[in-house]
């Protein structure tokens, strides 16, 4: 750049380099209070070692820390990135997106390489192998016989677009193949036996098979949004007809090489897919599935036979926990809670299992699954076909040289290319750029006419596979100069080919162009016009300045030429060994099944994960009062009324498949199912729809054969139940290669179902009630005698079993299924809960962990099996419920459903069982430690300052408990819509992510509700002159970047017209101000609470050093609070959410006006460590409130995740400060 100059400022270990032009000595300061009170470097270098970014690629960091600038009123700043002081050359790095510098200096930033010309490829093949774009011998040969066609050779763009777009991962060639199986060819593709379940039974599918993402008809709701969005306007309810999303993604092979951004990337790109239903469509809610091999947490676990390999890229270990925190990480910052997860470890050597068979078993290459679920409007759900002139228009980041070959890759097995190769295709995450992007086609979506045309996401392939899916019907021509880049060094076949997130395609009519750039300019979100549809058949990348033409090819000749694969493939009897035990070490044998990932406690993944973002999450994982990760079944409300919603789960039985892959498969579908089942669904199993993903290794002997009885038993299965696979995704290279072996990931299909939820309030949770009069019967999904193949207890002893148990009767299992929806709808049950991983010893002890002093007395004789390690350890389908109805004997017998009644719950500490006169007791307390210590040693390697061990210590010490205000009613505020009301505003900036939430509490208190983003208050758009309350809302502003809210600080502290409009605000006697986590960071950051102390508060990182997420409660001291006087004295249970939470409250706490404190001073009800257990303050005069806890998502009594029992309130008491708070101004 001309004139440029590179600055350094320096914070403890930190140096920032800033590329700019001559700043002024009040910018400098600026930067200083930016940067942290760093200091200026007097010095064109530093010495030193140091860890930073590449200089070819500029990061998501620097693109916000630029826009901070920006925003303050800085101009001529063009890059800002951080670097980390290290000890010596030999520190640590992540090779693929670090380097480490010797001294930092002026040319850091400066890039000498030129980029690649086109090049014309004279040999296809010799390109192939060195690129590894995974093209076959017959792809080859049609392309060599396309350039013949064309009269000229291919370029490089042509030839490796060809092989991203009609990759294994795009084209799903093995499911579209044809199979020839022991000598005989099977009539139907693996896909044709899919879609015939949806053919069979649409059901209410609306879309399926050939968009994003599948939708199925859903339930009129009522949309809450601003009236427009291209400026600040006033929120307004309108009713439409919905559709249900439906989803689940791969990805597998990013997160073996790096799982942090491959998880992370995975969750971005399911969004995204959601984004890209019909003309747009709104993510709800996400799931995640991890599968590992073991993880060696300990020592001498006996399940950990196999010796350690010398693991490619990361260790199980690592990738458990980085995948987990990327993929976290991505839903905390883009605002989608991740309500439902799973979570298996596994390997085994087959010679020691198997005497024919030498294989190495294990998820090596781990799976990856991100899932999730929407809603779109009916009217939207179909994409228009593109008319001659459309404009094509890309909303979303830059490109850089990331992912090439991605999709490819993918389709190859790990450790069979070159490292570099395989690093090359590897992503890297920003969910705060997708947020942006999102919200403009939000904006789109909730407009009266939703002016897209068509819209598609960036994902395996690039622009490449984006705009020619876009434009697949009629042809485009891009401009390639008008695509945004981020390296100067790429190449045409980089720039169009490069798998950069958080980018979406549209195709948009000329006239309405403006409109979506007037709303994607509020929004942040940069927005290129980068072609238009031509309607000749051809897609073009041209070079208006150039002419050059990197691709140019016919649109036949790109798409559905690929020649049709053939799988042949012959069956191979696999007889594992019968398990051998012995009865009387029950005991010895439940610690270690309790220990296995998949069974012990989850909350090392939920503690760190938001699950409340959005204010609509009517179920997610945790439970009773002691909030364990207990619940199978996820819901998510549709609207704010508190009725209609959907339910998800997730299934899979991978592990059972190894023996018999038709049981397995059968039983993946069955545990989704009673997952499932606790929610009351509008048409019972009828409403039920499957996403099925493959994760197989294929072309592997035998195991082609395997897939394909797997997919005809999961299509026979579906059918015979009366449901459909509207979507799902495979991923068929299931195997890591070593120099001295190879591992091969057992052929698993999990099964994601979702479901329209008729009424949110009614879901059933794992936790048994103390009730006097219940009782607890198990009721048989399966009617199949007691199996152990395939389960836990065999993982736990070092076996996979010879026989794994079936569902025997499709009927019955419909039966069952429905006969327990009718239960749950007439409020016949009181508690349920599903048997699967760890079997029904596991899935009773799971029903008394939840709160203390509860156990029970139970007599399992009637089972039929005098084994107690099979009656108590197999996972056949079933679920136990419990009730006090006088009837359900009377139902379940009418309804011919196989049942037993097994005891009833008591007030104990144990589990008593008897089976044929003998008994076992089991000490719940001991056994719950046992459960959640693996869920401990994993959280001591993501937690600070031991705070793992805190939470193993306090987690039992902690339940919940409320006092709700002796005047409190329930009821919704009555609101006379006649009268003028008091306006309020929320304001937001990019990276926020609770503005609906904080806008429906207001709205339902009586406020006309002004949505504000900080475009609207810098330009001058909005000055609040006619606004009396404003809540700041939560999220992350700017990435986080530079710290929580100090970007969002800085646009108000160095912007004229924005820090007037706030001054202004502030200064009126009529007004009042909510923040809530963010925005009561900036608040803060603003030294507006108490701007009279020298020594002010400060919001700091929370003592854990993580993102905390969970229910707690919180008491309300005696306070001056205009919103939370009246609540004085109640303790209420509240969401929170955050990763910079603690109060530093530097002077004495009587200078200080305390709202609201954590119920237990302790961590985690304390989840950050604020001085004085501080979770709530005011201003002097009681009008200015900042809070961590989130209130505006804990309004219902169906966001709430422990709520006191025999309740029925239309609102918690929470909704009572915003009344106060329009009483207020109202009086």
């Amino acid at each position: 750049m001309q004139d440029s100059m590179i600055l350094f400022f320096q914070r403890n270990t930190t140096v920032f380099a800033v590329q700019t032009q001559k700043l002024s000595s009040e910018n400098i300061q600026k930067l200083v209070w930016l940067f942290g009170n760093a200091t200026q470097v007097n010095a064109t270098e530093v010495e030193g070692y140091f860890v930073g970014p590449r200089k070819e690629m500029i990061t998501p960091w620097s693109t916000n820390a630029v826009e901070i600038t920006q925003n303050m009123s800085i101009e001529g700043i063009v890059r800002i990135e951080e670097f980390t002081k290290v000890a010596s050359k030999d520190a640590d790095i992540d090779p693929m997106l670090q380097v480490l510098y010797t001294g930092l200096h002026p040319e850091i930033f400066t890039i000498k390489t030129e980029p690649q010309a086109v090049l014309e490829i004279e040999n296809i093949s010799d390109f192939n192998q060195k690129e590894g774009l995974s093209l076959s011998d017959d792809e080859v040969a049609y392309l060599e016989g396309l350039a013949t066609k064309i009269g000229r050779k291919l370029t490089d763009s042509e030839v490796f677009g060809f092989s991203q777009i009609n990759s294994e991962h795009c084209r799903h060639k093995i499911f579209n193949g044809t199979f020839v199986i022991d000598g005989e060819e099977k009539e139907n593709s693996l896909f044709k036996m899919i879609r015939k379940t949806s053919e069979t039974h649409p059901n209410g599918i609306v879309s399926a098979y050939k968009d994003n993402v599948a939708f199925v008809k859903g339930p009129k709701v009522t949309q809450f949004a601003p009236k427009s969005a291209d400026k600040p306007d006033f929120y307004e309810t309108k009713d439409f007809e919905s559709v249900i999303s439906l989803k689940a993604e791969t990805h597998n092979f990013p997160t073996t090489v790096e799982p942090f951004n491959g998880a992370a990337t995975g969750s971005g790109g399911e969004i995204r897919d959601r984004l890209a239903g019909g003309k747009g469509s709104l993510p709800l809610a996400g799931t995640a599935v991890y599968m590992t091999s073991y993880s060696r947490l300990s020592q001498n676990r006996p399940w950990e036979t196999m010796n350690e390999r010398d693991w490619l890229y990361q260790t199980p270990m690592e990738i458990l926990i980085k995948a987990s925190n990327g993929a976290s990480d991505f839903g905390n910052k883009f605002g989608q809670p991740l309500i439902s997860g799973s979570l298996l470890t596994f390997e085994a050597e087959e010679s020691t299992t198997c005497a024919d068979s030498l294989r190495t078993l294990g998820f090596d290459k781990v799976i990856m699954q991100a899932g999730g679920i929407g809603y779109g409007k009916n009217e939207q759900a179909l994409k228009d076909t593109p008319q001659e002139g459309d404009k094509i228009v890309i909303l979303g980041g830059d490109n850089y040289r990331i992912g090439m070959g991605g999709a490819a890759v993918s389709s190859a097995d790990t450790g069979g290319m070159d490292s570099q190769l395989e690093l090359n295709a590897v992503q890297r995450s920003n969910p705060e750029m997708q947020k942006r992007a999102a919200n403009a086609v939000r904006g789109m979506v909730e407009s009266d006419v939703n002016p897209i045309v068509s819209i598609h996401d960036h994902g395996a392939g690039g622009h490449l596979n984006c705009l020619s899916e876009l434009v697949e019907d009629t042809g485009g021509k891009i401009d390639l100069d008008k695509l945004p880049v981020g390296d100067p060094t790429l190449s045409a076949k980089e720039i169009i080919g490069n798998e950069s997130q958080e980018r979406m395609g549209l195709v948009i009519h000329e006239e309405n162009v403006a409109y979506l750039k007037r709303v994607a300019d509020r929004e942040r979100s940069p927005m290129y016009t980068v072609g238009a549809v031509t309607n000749d058949d051809q897609f073009t990348f041209e070079s208006a300045t150039t002419g050059e033409k990197p691709m140019d090819l016919a649109m036949n000749d790109m798409f559905g030429s690929s020649p049709k694969t053939i799988l042949n493939d012959k069956t191979i009897e696999r007889n594992y060994a019968a398990l051998r035990y012995q009865t009387e070490n029950i005991h010895e044998y439940l610690e270690n099944v309790l220990q296995l990932e998949a069974v012990a406690c989850k909350d090392w993944l939920t503690n760190k994960v938001d699950r409340c973002v959005g204010g609509k999450v009517a179920k997610q994982q945790t439970a009773g009062p002691l909030q364990l990760p207990l619940n199978d079944v996820a819901v998510m409300a549709l609207d704010y009324h508190g009725k209609e919603g959907i339910a998800t789960s997730i299934g899979h039985a991978p592990v059972a498949s190894l023996i018999d892959e038709v049981a397995g498969s059968r039983n993946a579908i069955a545990e989704s199912l009673t997952n499932l089942v606790w929610a009351p669904l509008e048409d019972d199993l009828k409403s039920v729809s499957l996403s099925a993903n493959w994760m197989w290794p294929c072309k592997n002997e035998g195991e082609d054969a395997r897939l394909y009885k797997a997919v005809e038993a999961v299509s026979n299965f579906a059918i015979e139940l009366g449901i459909n696979i509207p979507t799902g995704k495979d991923s068929l290279s299931m195997k890591q290669k070593y120099s001295d072996k190879e591992v091969i990931a057992p052929g698993t299909v999990i099964i994601s179902a979702a479901g329209h939820c008729n009424d949110i309030s009614k879901v059933v949770e794992p936790v048994f009630q103390k009730n006097a009069e219940n009782k607890i019967y198990h009721i048989d999904f399966s009617n199949d005698a007691f199996k152990l193949g395939g389960s836990s207890f065999a993982q736990a002893i070092a076996g996979i079993g010879n026989e794994s148990p079936t569902i025997q009767s499709s009927e019955k299992f419909k039966t069952a299924f429905n006969t327990v929806q009718q239960l749950i709808k007439e409020g016949r049950i009181l508690a349920g809960h599903d048997i699967s991983a760890g079997g029904m010893i596991t899935t009773l002890l799971e029903m008394c962990f939840s709160q203390n002093n509860l156990g029970a007395n139970l007599d399992i004789s009637a089972l039929g099996e005098k084994d107690n390690i099979k009656a108590l350890f197999a996972e056949n389908s079933g679920v136990i419920i419990q009730s006090a109805d006088a009837d359900i004997e009377r139902i379940l017998t009418e309804q011919g459903v196989t049942f037993t009644h097994l005891g009833n719950a008591v007030r104990s500490n144990e589990i008593q069982i008897t089976n044929h006169g003998e008994t076992e007791t089991f000490n719940i307390p001991y056994l719950r430690d046992v459960w959640f210590g693996t869920s401990y040693l994993l959280d001591d390697k993501q937690t600070a300052n031991g705070l793992a061990t805190a939470r193993f210590n306090n987690y039992k010490e902690q339940p919940l408990s409320f006092e709700f205000p002796a005047s409190f009613d329930g009821k919704l505020p009555v609101i006379d819509h006649g009268k003028p009301k008091p306006k309020a505003a929320i304001i937001r900036e990019k990276g926020s992510n609770s503005e609906r939430e904080m806008a429906n509490a207001m709205y339902l208190a009586g406020f006309d509700v002004k949505d504000v983003h900080m475009t609207d208050l810098i330009s001058g758009r909005e000055t609040l002159e006619d606004i009396q309350f404003i809540g700041a809302v939560g999220g992350f502003s700017n990435s986080d970047v530079l710290g929580s809210a100090k970007g969002w600080a800085g646009a108000f502290r160095y912007n004229e017209k924005a820090k007037t409009a706030l001054e202004n605000f502030f200064q009126r006697e009529d007004t009042l101000s909510i923040g809530i986590c963010n925005g009561c960071q900036l608040f803060v950051e603003l030294d507006l609470i108490h701007p009279e102390h020298t020594d002010k508060p400060k919001m700091l990182h929370n003592e854990s050093r993580k993102h905390e997420s969970g229910f707690t409660s919180v008491k309300i001291q005696e306070n001056n609070s205009v919103m939370l006087h009246s609540l004085a004295g109640t303790t209420l249970g509240v969401w929170i959410s955050h990763g910079e939470g603690k109060f530093h409250l530097p002077q004495d706490e009587a200078n200080y006006h305390i709202v609201g404190k954590y119920g237990y001073e302790g961590y985690p009800a304390n989840p950050n460590g604020s001085d004085y257990n501080t979770a709530m303050i005011t201003s002097n005069n009681g009008r200015h409130l900042v809070m961590m806890p989130h209130i505006e998502r804990s309004i219902f009594q169906w966001n709430w995740a422990h709520y006191p029992g025999g309740r029925k309130d239309e609102v918690s008491p929470w909704l009572e400060a915003f009344v106060n708070a329009k009483n207020w101004l109202t009086k």
